[in-house]
């Protein structure tokens, strides 16, 4: 493994010194910026983008040239996974990902299989392995995969879903097969993010994206605790150096003393929750990775600078905080508002980490 010339990110996951807040961006190798639209324009379709390891490369590293960031995420989307098992994705303008076979009975819950990490899936490793090279230890590079809730709903909605009818109703109905479904997932995203890290990632993280849709005793069963089989699953070392695993539920900051539980390094927050009420709640079980609204970026780079400075102040002295937005970048962000965002970060962060 090529040694990290800038490990802040992975040091604030594991709770050490650090002399800046580290900072990265949800979806920062997007449709924001105008070189990540050309590359975009070039590969023709999403699709093609996430699955030409060439491209998916020159995306990810795009950011990383244009800001300082202090790390780097793979470029891929959460529904790889579904779309290895068959399930026929495809995204039509504007309406975000579809699935032309989704699970809706008991005979397709059966057909669902754990995909080869090397054959259904190489393209992925194939891109972790390239971004991998090409940072050559410039920052830490992040795997990531959708939770088997959030994967189980598009697959079983058919896409994006507004009320959840669908997924919701066969939870309740029927369990049994609810379970069947996210025992593969978990399964599956076992292998697939220990093939991350075998391919070069330094930390992972876990999109549970639609995770705050369900009431307390339905979050614990049919999404934290599969979050958990997969956080045990997983190999934390690698080269002598440990793996860091970031968990976030989306809506789920009333749950963050469980989510601390199971064993993960750092929780994210989206930004509902005060990050220093935050803190109190999960003590130094885990690092906290957020939450500023992406929303403050159309304001100006005052006020973006205020936010910063609250949030850091919120949180206050010490490490363990890695800086990031409550949820991906909006598209229509301009590129010097994101700048200004990162550079409030890396500044006004200095007084809270002397010695």
């Amino acid at each position: 493994m090529s040694h990290l010339k800038n490990d802040r990110f992975i040091r604030a996951l594991l709770k050490q010194p650090v002399d800046q807040t580290p900072v990265w961006m949800m979806r920062q190798a997007g449709r924001y910026l105008p070189e990540y639209k050309a590359t975009r324009a070039k590969a023709g379709d999403f699709l093609t983008l996430c699955k030409t390891p060439e491209l998916a490369t020159e995306v990810t590293i795009q950011p990383l040239d244009r800001y300082p960031l202090d790390a780097a995420i793979l470029f891929s989307d959460i529904l790889t996974i579904p779309d290895a098992m068959n399930l026929g994705l495809y995204f039509s303008e504007g309406e975000g990902p579809k699935f032309s076979n989704p699970i809706k009975s008991q005979a397709d819950v059966d057909k669902l299989f754990v995909p080869d990490m090397t054959e259904e899936l190489g393209y992925v490793m194939a891109a972790v392995n390239m971004i991998h090279r090409e940072l050559d230890g410039r920052v830490p590079l992040i795997g990531f995969t959708g939770s088997p809730w959030t994967l189980a709903t598009y697959m079983v909605e058919g896409g994006s879903s507004k009320d959840f009818g669908k997924v919701k109703g066969m939870m309740y109905d029927q369990p049994k097969m609810m379970h069947q479904i996210l025992d593969v997932l978990a399964k599956t995203i076992i292998q697939y993010l220990n093939a991350q890290i075998e391919h070069g990632a330094e930390a992972v993280m876990i999109f549970d994206t639609w995770g705050g849709a369900l009431s307390t005793r339905d979050y614990k069963d049919f999404s934290l605790n599969y979050m958990q089989q997969i956080v045990e699953g997983l190999n934390r070392e690698k080269d002598g150096k440990k793996i860091p695993v970031i968990m976030f539920t989306k809506g789920g900051s009333q749950w963050l003393e469980a989510q601390a539980d199971i064993g993960v390094d750092a929780l994210g927050l989206d930004w509902t929750i005060d990050i220093g009420e935050a803190r109190k709640r999960v003590g130094d079980k885990v690092a906290l990775q957020g939450n500023m609204d992406p929303c403050v970026l159309y304001s100006t780079p005052e006020r973006i600078r205020e936010e910063v400075a609250t949030i850091l102040k919120s949180y206050g002295n010490g490490t363990g905080h890695v800086f990031n937005l409550g949820h991906g970048i909006h598209q229509h962000i301009d590129p010097e508002n994101a700048g200004a965002f990162i550079n409030a970060v890396h500044e006004l962060s200095e007084p809270y980490h002397s010695k």
